[in-house]
């Protein structure tokens, strides 16, 4: 039997394949309503407002829980607009949220849900057994594929019980539903039906903490509290993200007071925001490896079909120095795209920096003088990141060429398979390592550009594996084949460096672990509030 999990985030161990009985599912339930009630607060009415410099141009599609594409940038805005049935938060990775409960059968083939009574999106209209279902079936961001080819079906026997039933028992069924993807974010089936997809993201309706008030592409997000959000009401009243891409201005306006809360800020920058009076350096550690994909390496006229330039382009990384020079040193120096925080992570050798030994390796394949390596592509947030890589492979004679794309069209462009050469990429999504493979590694993977057959056979195997120690072994077979073919080149595990400034009360910063964003917005305050 799988390892099954109560609404406390509780695991019942199964190692021994014991059944687990009705009876003690039905104890870790009552025991959990305890654990997992909510924390409502009837203080004061919401007050002031906070602005927050975001560091990616907002992309209306992050406004649908349906459309996530497997990054963690959406859930930025998600966790403000919107809820989802179970989803991280502090103190547990798979918190009740929209469910107050679940169960799971003795077979593992089928996982209740019970929804919180008198619960309402922010029109007004309830949050119905009908409104996860329809959510569900919408669903079509990543691993919409694979969730899908799994459940059997959903069943909403009334308006507070939701049924997911397995085609066959699956040990990850909560991580992919829950944490992985989009699909456990319930949006209001009328609404959507009423204004359409088109609709939907132009004025979002969620049962989030936050109401959606206005949305000026390219400039900011406005939205105001939900006084009668479930959980907490929040004690800010508005909420403000403005869209500032350049490092620089959004230091500024920080120091100006224009902003209280500013993302994503790196090297001589963050030094300057750590030495300023008033304003607080945070950084924090989303599960978020970066690394260089080579989406060629499945063509044989391509240099990346041969494993030695590979591997070149692994050791002409001098990671140590860049991390100083961008992120102060916080960030961990990784061998890997699975965080080492995830379930079932291998700890590969540490990645080596020898421009000397990646001069050889070329000239082994065939490339004593180099080659033109193309274009290297990369989301315009990180090209700092991609213009020191660059000039590390320049130096050992692999020539790029840089081509920054905005957030939103970098993910659209990689998710479609239409970049070449080389890919700096990164994910801060959660999961485990057999989510972020099957993402990244496997055939049919949102970002998967080719595939070897040895890795996919053991990862199918491991996905219907029920003991877990013969899980781990089969998911750590696939890390070291991973590492062996060096189909990408880790850079680092990214400190995702942060401020704030003197109005800021309790920022967010930290309280859901590993989340790269501010969160949970309703515990969110100016200070003195």
């Amino acid at each position: 039997m799988a390892n099954s999990v109560s609404e406390t985030g509780i695991r019942i161990s199964n190692s021994d394949r014991a059944p687990v009985s009705r009876r003690e599912l039905l104890a870790l339930t009552a025991a959990s309503f305890i654990a997992g009630a909510p924390r409502l607060a009837f203080g004061a009415a919401p007050a002031g407002q906070l602005t927050w410099g975001i560091h990616v141009t907002l992309a209306p599609t992050w406004f649908d829980p349906a459309e996530t594409p497997g990054i963690i940038t959406p859930f930025m805005v998600l966790y403000a607009l919107h809820d989802a049935m179970v989803k991280p938060m502090p103190g547990a990775q798979l918190a009740p949220s929209l469910a107050e409960s679940w169960t799971v059968s003795e077979d593992v083939l089928a996982y209740e849900f019970v929804l919180r009574d008198g619960i309402a999106f922010h029109n007004g209209d309830p949050v119905t057994a009908e409104d996860v279902k329809f959510s569900f079936e919408r669903y079509r961001g990543n691993s919409a594929n694979l969730i899908k080819d799994r459940v059997a079906a959903v069943e909403a026997p009334d308006a507070r019980h939701v049924r997911f039933k397995l085609k066959k028992p699956w040990p990850d069924f909560l991580t992919f539903y829950a944490t992985a993807s989009g699909a456990a974010w319930v949006v209001p089936k009328k609404y959507v039906e009423k204004v359409g997809e088109d609709g939907f993201k132009k004025a979002p309706v969620g049962a989030g903490p936050y109401k959606f008030v206005s949305n000026t592409p390219g400039v900011e997000l406005v939205m105001e509290a939900n006084e009668k959000y479930w959980r907490k009401v929040p004690a800010v009243k508005r909420l403000v993200f403005k869209v500032i891409p350049d490092e620089v201005t959004r230091l500024a306006a920080l120091k100006g007071g224009e902003v209280d809360i500013v993302y994503s800020i790196r090297g001589e920058l963050a030094e300057e925001l750590q030495k300023t009076p008033g304003l607080t350096l945070n950084p924090v550690y989303p599960p978020a490896p970066f690394w260089l994909y080579f989406a060629d390496q499945w063509d044989p006229k391509s240099p990346w079909h041969d494993v030695r330039v590979r591997r070149a382009a692994n050791l002409a990384i001098d990671r140590q120095a860049i991390n100083q020079a961008l992120t102060l040193g916080f960030s961990k120096l990784t061998g890997s795209l699975i965080p080492d925080s995830f379930e079932f992570y291998w700890q590969p050798p540490a990645p080596a920096f020898d421009p000397a030994a990646a001069k050889k390796l070329l000239a082994e394949a065939g490339h004593p003088n180099g080659f033109d390596a193309g274009e290297y592509s990369c989301d315009s947030s990180y090209s700092n990141l991609g213009e020191t890589v660059v000039n590390n492979l320049r130096e050992v004679g692999i020539r790029a060429h840089l081509r920054p794309l905005e957030r939103a069209a970098f993910f659209e462009a990689y998710g479609n398979k239409k970049l070449k050469n080389i890919i700096q990429s990164g994910s801060g999504a959660f999961g485990n390592a057999a989510t972020r493979l099957e993402a990244y590694v496997v055939k049919g993977g949102t970002y998967a550009y080719g595939n070897y057959p040895d890795i996919d056979e053991l990862f199918q195997q491991q996905a219907v594996e029920l003991d877990q120690k013969k899980r781990a072994a089969i998911l750590e077979k696939v890390q070291q084949l991973l590492h062996e073919k060096a189909i990408y080149a880790p850079i680092w595990q990214l400190a995702f460096i942060n401020g704030f400034g003197p109005r800021v009360g309790e920022s967010g910063f930290g309280l859901i672990p590993a989340f790269a964003y501010t969160g949970p917005y309703e515990e969110i305050t100016l200070k003195g509030s």
